[in-house]
């Protein structure tokens, strides 16, 4: 860049980097999406179709930015997990923050028709973004333990909520209605007045998504101990030489898998218990 005497400007600009050694996570909202749900006619309690973009969206990050690990989503957010040791962008806390959220939007807007082929974009979305740093393990999953659970409450009182209007009551008669109550009375209205089991509904609902890169093994590998595998091992066997030495012995080369490897899916599990993070302990390692 050529020099003129109005590089001084550049000293204005504040450095940002984040705390070194701790998880970063970032967590992306959309911004006034009750009316925007409303103005594209999302089903409610929940539209199959904008959680499917949402995760489509939030694929599209993964696939971009490889020390993403995993996500988590619900509704209108998702929220980000970065490696411990990412040295993306320098760990510039604005450069990591505006282009996951950046990009995640404008996945929105370019998948947009795929998922409601019979509905135009009628005016921009727009998400906004935070980044939190969390120093160690048992942080990382109380937040994630802390998002899940909100799904669960969220989405309760919502499908008690809007089988209560669809049954024939206004919403401010439906909020009436559910003022004070647990999950309990919720579950008790939505069973005894509509029929509705709610652990039977779809896991997608009650539990959001989580994506997370699948790890592909090789067929050779498929030999070695599960524990191996559950531990994130990768072998990759090496051939003889053709040296013509007879006594070339096959090595092995153990790679410890980074969860920076593969194709991103889309689960809706229990992230709370410890199955989902012991079977991918590369997500916290």
């Amino acid at each position: 860049m050529a020099k003129s005497r109005f590089e001084y400007v550049k000293k204005f600009e504040l450095p940002d980097p984040l705390m070194p050694n701790t998880y970063i996570i970032v967590r992306i909202d959309g911004k006034g999406f009750h009316k925007f749900s409303d103005v594209h006619s999302f089903d409610k309690p929940n539209d199959v179709r904008a959680l499917d973009l949402m995760d489509t969206a939030a694929k599209t990050v993964l696939n971009e930015y490889k020390d993403v690990v995993m996500a988590f989503g619900e509704s209108d957010e998702y929220s980000f997990l970065l490696r411990r040791t990412t040295t993306l962008y320098n760990r510039r806390r604005s450069k990591i923050n505006s282009s996951i959220v950046s990009l995640f939007t404008s996945a929105y807007v370019f998948h947009w028709a795929r998922f409601f082929p019979n509905t135009p974009l009628l005016y921009p979305p727009s998400f906004d973004g935070r980044v939190i740093l969390y120093p160690n393990i048992g942080e990382v999953r109380d937040y994630f333990s802390w998002r899940q659970a909100d799904t669960h409450i969220n989405n309760l009182y919502n499908t008690t909520f809007w089988a209560l209007v669809h049954g024939g009551l206004t919403t401010a008669e439906a909020n009436k209605t559910l003022q004070g109550t647990n999950s309990k009375d919720k579950n008790e209205i939505l069973f005894t007045k509509f029929g509705i089991n709610y652990n039977t509904l779809p896991e997608m609902f009650r539990k959001g998504s989580v994506c997370v890169r699948s790890l592909s093994v090789e067929e050779p590998q498929k030999s070695f101990p599960e524990q191996q595998a559950a531990h994130g091992i990768m072998t990759l066997s090496i051939g003889p030489s053709t040296s013509g030495n007879s006594n070339t012995i096959l090595s092995r080369k153990e790679k410890v898998y980074q969860g920076t490897e593969g194709s991103p899916m889309v689960l809706h599990v229990d992230i709370i218990k410890d199955l989902f993070w012991s079977e991918r302990p590369w997500l916290l390692s």
